[in-house]
């Protein structure tokens, strides 16, 4: 972990985020419509009122139902609030998908929020990292720190837990909304990452999370998937007739073979195929 990621300890406060986000001046903040980034615009906007800004990236990758979640919390925040397209698709980089992939995504993300940054004249960019995201080898992050954006709840020493339940205790309305990723996270590393590919998973998730799962992802591999869905809800999911009525679905929007992980999101995989 590098020095200036270095939690305290004991954990600071809200109020004492506060004072130290009030203290650095006007802010943007990089707003997904996660937990999050929604308590730390929570948090900047308490400490600024309208001299914080949150901003919310959409783009092919980026699926219309976070965007959509961003504006919720953005209202029930009262923060103002802007929504700016990107594309990733234009780095050959990125479309390669590597295993780097995302410090790609992330350096074009950082370039928008920036100009729009100067634009307003603010002096601080934040994100919502948080300590359990330092766990993993994270390129993104690499391009976040090289873009300058602070990452107040790492300052602050606070980890998902307590991300959530400072968010509840604020009120804002996604706060035991599940963690999620960009579309092309779904796309095995080798496969060139498409915007038709993107849609694909997009309208694949909706159908799957219409049906009330409440945690999707269709995970590719060449022309087949494998759907992931909490480990509670698998037996669910495998259950007629949606089972049948799922992989129809998704074969009619070129999806074959279809698989559903008998494990189910997050849970160790054993050795041996997907039950089908």
């Amino acid at each position: 972990m590098e020095a200036a990621l270095v939690p305290p300890a004991p954990p600071r406060t809200a109020p004492e985020i506060v004072d130290h986000l009030a203290r650095q001046g006007p802010a943007l903040i990089a707003l997904s419509g996660g937990v999050d980034s929604s308590l730390v615009a929570s948090l900047a906007f308490e400490a600024l009122a309208d001299r914080a800004v949150a901003v919310t990236l959409t783009g092919p990758a980026v699926a219309r139902a976070e965007v959509e979640r961003a504006r919720r919390v953005a209202r029930a925040l009262g923060i103002p609030h802007e929504v700016i397209e990107i594309n990733p698709l234009a780095v050959a980089d990125y479309r390669a998908n590597t295993p780097n992939r995302c410090y790609f995504c992330r350096s074009v993300e950082t370039e928008a929020l920036r100009r729009e940054g100067r634009r307003r004249g603010v002096s601080q960019y934040l994100d919502g990292v948080q300590l359990d995201d330092l766990a993993d080898d994270r390129p993104g992050l690499r391009a976040m720190n090289e873009a300058g954006f602070a990452h107040p709840l790492v300052w602050a020493g606070w980890a998902k837990v307590r991300v959530r339940a400072a968010a509840r205790a604020r009120g804002l309305p996604n706060w035991d909304q599940p963690s999620d990723a960009c579309l092309s996270s779904r796309i095995a590393h080798g496969d060139a990452v498409t915007e038709e590919l993107l849609r694909r998973i997009e309208r694949a998730e909706a159908w799957i999370a219409a049906q009330g799962f409440r945690r999707v992802r269709v995970r590719t591999r060449g022309a087949g998937a494998r759907i992931e869905v909490d480990p509670d809800e698998v037996l669910r999911l495998r259950a007629e007739p949606i089972a049948t009525e799922m992989r129809a679905a998704l074969r009619d929007l070129g999806f074959d073979p279809v698989e559903i992980d008998p494990y189910g999101y997050g849970r160790p995989r054993a050795a041996g195929p997907a039950v089908p």
